[in-house]
């Protein structure tokens, strides 16, 4: 009877540490990736993947922003590990004020910015002394004036500087009066002004239909591609590559061109 309790106890044993060394190997662990990104169409976009990186092994955490400032501040001080929110000269003049340690890494797609308004139909109307409400901060400041010039309603110094301000205006035919707002609230400011000039993602938010209605709208040549950025330190780390990738994909060129119908752009083909 000893020899069989024995028997029954090593056999037991034998069981409960092979179980015991299967366990870590059942469980496999996630790099956690967090994202600084504002709502949209960046988050939305980020969502679409969540599940295409946890199967890569990447948990996604999404951290919102609805401004310009801090998502390259958190990712400064390594608060996150990526943002997708900017452009290329964006980008550029946060790096020119001590910021250089950011890099892009992959540019994702267009936001072409355009004209709006809630009193009139074409920039035609505009009335005399009109005023236009724009981004204040100093890019997109120069890409909105760069989009008035484009249709004549004011001739810029230089038609090539991404960094103009009304100060660079020579010709202003009808006198527009400009008023500089943070980009987020520019929609907000179209009761209080003849038109504004709105970065696609917030008019997204708002409400507003980019592809109808706008007044003018940026053209597929727009050089102004919303990147991923991430630091030096980390911009070749492995989970950044498979953030890439699964950006970079079919899925997200289809779901990008499906629900925003052309006010967002893909800026790669797969």
């Amino acid at each position: 009877m000893k020899k069989i309790v024995k028997v029954v106890l090593v056999l037991s044993l034998f069981l409960f540490l092979a179980g015991c060394s299967k366990a870590p190997a059942d469980k496999e662990e996630l790099t956690k990736l967090v994202v600084g990104a504002t709502p949209v169409p960046h988050s939305e976009i980020l969502n679409e993947i969540k599940e295409d990186l946890k199967a890569k092994g990447i948990e996604l955490e999404i951290k919102e922003f609805t401004d310009y400032v801090t998502p390259n501040t958190a990712l400064k001080d390594k608060q996150i590990d990526a943002n997708f929110f900017q452009h290329q000269p964006y980008l550029d003049s946060f790096t020119e004020e001590g910021y250089e340690n950011l890099v892009s890494v992959a540019g994702i797609h267009i936001e072409p910015m355009g004209g709006y308004s809630t009193k009139i139909k074409t920039f035609e109307e505009l009335s005399p002394g009109a005023t236009v409400a724009i981004p204040n901060d100093a890019t997109n400041e120069g890409r909105a004036l760069l989009l008035l010039a484009k249709q004549g309603l004011i001739t810029l110094n230089d038609p090539t500087n991404l960094t103009a301000t009304p100060l660079d205006i020579v010709n202003n035919p009808k006198n527009l009066k400009f008023a500089e707002l943070e980009a987020a609230q520019l929609p907000r400011a179209l009761q209080d002004v003849e038109l504004a000039v709105i970065n696609t993602n917030y008019a997204l938010e708002a409400d507003l239909n980019p592809m109808e209605d706008n007044i003018f709208i940026e053209d597929s040549e727009s050089p102004y591609v919303n990147i991923l950025v991430a630091r030096e330190d980390n911009k070749d780390s492995e989970a950044m590559k498979i953030l890439i990738e699964t950006l970079q994909t079919e899925k997200v060129e289809n779901f990008i061109l499906t629900k925003y119908q052309g006010a967002v752009v893909p800026a790669f083909s797969k």
